[in-house]
C-alpha cells in the first residue's frame, strides 16, 4: 500500500517548481491532488496530465491565495470534487526583494499577503474540516531565511519567519483534534528562478553550503511526503530544514 493511498492532498502555488514537485511525490504516492495557481494556464494544464499518468484524481483550480473569499470558495469547490482534505500545503509564494530603506509599502504588502496571509486563509478554511474528520496534516514552505534573515530580504524573511510561528501555533490549538501542523525550511533549491542567477552568484551560494551543492525539488518534496504522510504522525509543530547542512 502506497503511503497517501485515499488521502486527498491540496496544494497551493503548485503549477510549477517545487509546488508541483510535491504534487508529483504525493501522487505517485497515490494522494488525489487539488492544487491552485493564480491562473491554470498551460503549465497548469500540463501539471494536472501529468499527474493523471499516475491513475489519481487531479484537478487545479485558478485562485488568488491572498484572497480570504477566494480562498475559502476554492476549499468548498475541492470538498464539492473530492469529499475530503487531508493534506494541506501552503506552497504559494513570491519575492520583492530591496533594501529596507528602499523598499515601497507595495512591496513589503505584496510579499506579506501572498507567502503569509494565503497560508493563514487556507489554514483557516480547512480547519472545519479536519476538525470534522479529526485527521489532517498541515505543511507551511518557509525558509531558512525565516530562521536567519537575509538582507535584502526583509519582507520575504519575515513573511516565512510568519509561517513558523503560525504553523506552531496551529499546532497547539488543533493537535488534540489529530490535527498535525509543521514547516519546511528550504535552503537554495534549484528552481527556474535559481538558474536565472548568474553563475557567480551560484557558486557563491554552494561554497556556503556543507553539502556543497544546492537542493532539488525533489529533495523538498521528499520532506513534505515525510510530514504528510502517517511516518510523522507523533510529529508536530517543528521546522525541518532542507538547506545541505547551510543553516547549522
Amino acid at each position: 500500500m502506497k503511503l497517501l493511498e485515499g488521502k486527498t492532498a491540496l496544494i497551493t502555488g503548485a503549477a510549477r517548481g517545487i509546488g508541483k514537485a510535491i504534487a508529483s511525490k504525493f501522487a505517485s504516492e497515490r494522494a488525489n491532488i487539488a492544487f491552485t495557481d493564480l491562473a491554470i494556464d498551460q503549465n497548469g494544464k500540463t501539471t494536472e496530465t501529468e499527474l493523471q499518468q499516475f491513475g489519481v484524481k487531479v484537478k487545479g483550480y485558478a485562485s488568488n491565495a491572498a484572497n480570504f473569499e477566494e480562498a475559502h470558495q476554492t476549499v468548498e469547490e475541492v470538498m464539492a470534487d473530492f469529499g475530503r482534505i487531508d493534506i494541506l500545503v501552503n506552497n504559494a509564494g513570491i519575492t520583492r526583494d530591496g533594501l529596507m530603506m528602499r523598499m515601497g509599502e507595495q512591496q513589503w504588502d505584496m510579499v506579506i499577503n501572498v507567502n503569509l496571509k494565503s497560508a493563514f486563509n487556507f489554514i483557516h478554511a480547512v480547519t472545519p474540516i479536519m476538525m470534522k474528520q479529526r485527521y489532517g496534516s498541515i505543511i507551511n514552505m518557509a525558509s531558512v531565511v525565516g530562521l536567519s534573515g537575509n538582507a535584502g530580504q526583509a519582507n520575504y524573511s519575515a513573511s516565512k519567519a510568519g509561517m513558523i510561528g503560525l504553523a506552531k501555533s496551529v499546532a497547539k490549538e488543533l493537535g488534540s483534534r489529530g490535527i498535525r501542523a509543521n514547516a519546511i525550511a528550504p535552503g537554495f533549491i534549484i528552481t527556474e528562478m535559481t538558474e536565472a542567477l548568474p553563475e557567480k552568484v551560484r557558486e557563491e551560494w554552494e561554497k556556503q553550503i556543507p553539502l556543497r551543492r544546492g537542493g532539488t525539488t525533489e529533495d523538498v518534496a521528499n520532506v513534505s511526503l515525510f510530514l504528510a504522510s502517517d511516518l510523522s504522525s507523533y510529529v508536530t509543530g517543528q521546522v525541518i530544514p532542507v538547506c545541505g547542512g547551510m543553516n547549522m
